[in-house]
């Protein structure tokens, strides 16, 4: 039996997050105005702001990214009889409230609203109470490298590799538990490339327009899609940082980088103004007006990830102009009005594939037992309305395409107009097969992701894109 208390540190060790940057967040999304007093806190100490951020803030520890590897040596450690002490400089409410849901700690020492129990007050704080030397210490960075001066053993956890031989070199490591590695993959799920594929919808007025030779419309598009996909990643990191909680119990959302930890929240935090400034930048030759709309889709899309997101209907409601506000910005971009019917297609069409996403994230949440989606304004026993209203948006869609093909601006536009009308029966299918796929639990979280990659669907749309070429070349019957 080893008689030497194992002391833990909690941020980046037991578990891949900071519990002041995941507190600073939520104040950040649940009381913006108090953001203000930060400074504040921050002048009068560490600890004072820690404690105000504890004390305005609430969390599930059940959902935080817990080192499932170290928790499960821990265990071990414990049934062998050694103590286990949770010492951590985030504040003593929030360790508390940790230590009793893993229930494996015996004594816990934390921050107290006057002193930051880190680094060399942490190390003097565990000498005084251990003696040199009378405990071992696993820990993660750099602030721990003064505790293990006087610790008997390290665990190093999750550290870099400067940190770990510096920790060799002042104390005898025992175990060493690696930092989970990023790559090119994952950054591209922090920037959520994939995502880039919406954006192509700002193509569709120079399509619907039937400029396809005007190659000024391609570079300025071109770069209106560049310049809408880093603002569209910079508004997607701040919907992931305020949503960390919501996504941590979704069983899929929970693996993306920020929820899971595998990429720090100061980091998101860093880059998403620098994505908004390269976006502002290449806006910039874009021309037309281009950059209102960008700045109004910037502007929603934020309202969306603080407030919006959690209001039944006009969450869906915003999703759909989201969509459109695409198509609009790509018209600005070429100085082109665009048409009624162009408008209120998208806007109907845009709003079933919302209604598509609430209703499969409801699907999941109802698989999983819960009647109330989390962070969002429905109970589960909503999903049979949504998926009445998104059906009927839809099919309201393919209603107004077939109005439009009855318009004047479809003869102007097309040599065979008659031809254009086989898009009805394509839109009824795609409309349909959505919400059956939805309705059977086979749809993806975001319904155009599920769209590129299934087959029925790309198939349609190959099928659309060529009858309004042919409608267009002309066919002789």
């Amino acid at each position: 039996m080893n008689v030497f208390p194992l002391v833990v540190d909690l941020d980046g060790t037991l578990i891949h997050t900071d519990m002041l940057h995941e507190s600073a967040l939520r104040i950040l999304r649940d009381k913006p105005l108090e953001v203000l007093l930060m400074p504040y806190w921050l002048s009068q100490g560490k600890a004072v702001l820690k404690r105000n951020l504890s004390n305005r803030t609430d969390f599930d520890p059940s959902s935080l990214p817990y080192n499932q590897e170290l928790l499960d040596w821990l265990e071990q450690q414990r049934m062998q009889g050694r103590k286990l002490i949770l010492c951590t400089a985030t504040d003593h409410a929030i360790a508390q409230t940790i230590a009793e849901h893993l229930g494996i700690f015996d004594e816990i020492m934390a921050s107290d609203g006057t002193t930051n129990l880190a680094g060399k007050h942490k190390a003097q704080a565990l000498e005084q109470r251990f003696g040199h030397t009378g405990f071992d210490y696993a820990g993660n960075s750099r602030a721990d490298l003064a505790v293990w001066q006087c610790a008997r053993l390290a665990i190093v956890v999750n550290a870099s590799g400067k940190v770990t031989q510096r920790a060799g070199e002042i104390c005898e490591v025992e175990h060493i538990f690696p930092s989970p590695s990023s790559s090119l993959s994952t950054w591209r799920r922090v920037l959520r490339v994939h995502q880039w594929m919406k954006n192509g919808l700002l193509f569709v007025p120079l399509l619907a327009a039937h400029q396809i030779a005007n190659t000024e419309a391609w570079l300025a598009l071109t770069l209106a899609f560049l310049s809408f996909s880093l603002c569209a990643s910079s508004v997607y990191i701040v919907n992931d940082l305020l949503d960390l909680e919501s996504d941590r119990q979704h069983p899929r959302k929970r693996n993306r980088p920020f929820a899971s930890g595998l990429v720090p929240a100061y980091i998101g935090v860093a880059l998403a103004p620098l994505l908004l400034l390269g976006s502002l930048a290449l806006a910039q030759y874009v021309g037309g007006h281009f950059i209102p709309w960008l700045l109004f889709y910037f502007v929603l899309t934020c309202a969306y990830s603080w407030r919006l997101k959690s209001l039944m209907l006009l969450d869906c409601l915003t999703l759909a102009m989201l969509y459109t506000l695409r198509i609009v910005a790509g018209a600005a971009a070429m100085n082109l009005g665009l048409s009624f019917w162009l408008l209120a297609f998208s806007v109907f069409l845009f709003l079933s594939l919302a209604f598509v996403k609430r209703y499969a994230e409801l699907e999941v949440q109802i698989l999983q037992g819960k009647q109330k989606a989390h962070g969002r304004g429905y109970y589960t026993s909503d999903a049979s309305l949504l998926q009445t209203m998104g059906i009927t948006s839809g099919y309201a869609a393919v209603l107004v395409l077939a109005f439009y093909l009855n318009s004047e601006a479809v003869i102007s536009l097309y040599k065979s107009p008659e031809i254009i009308w086989g898009t009805v029966p394509v839109m009824l299918f795609w409309i349909s097969w959505m919400w059956m796929k939805a309705h059977r639990g086979e749809m993806h979280d975001d319904p155009l992701v599920f769209a590129v990659k299934d087959k029925a669907s790309l198939l349609a749309g190959v099928v659309f894109a060529a009858i309004l070429a042919t409608g267009a070349v002309g066919w002789s019957w």
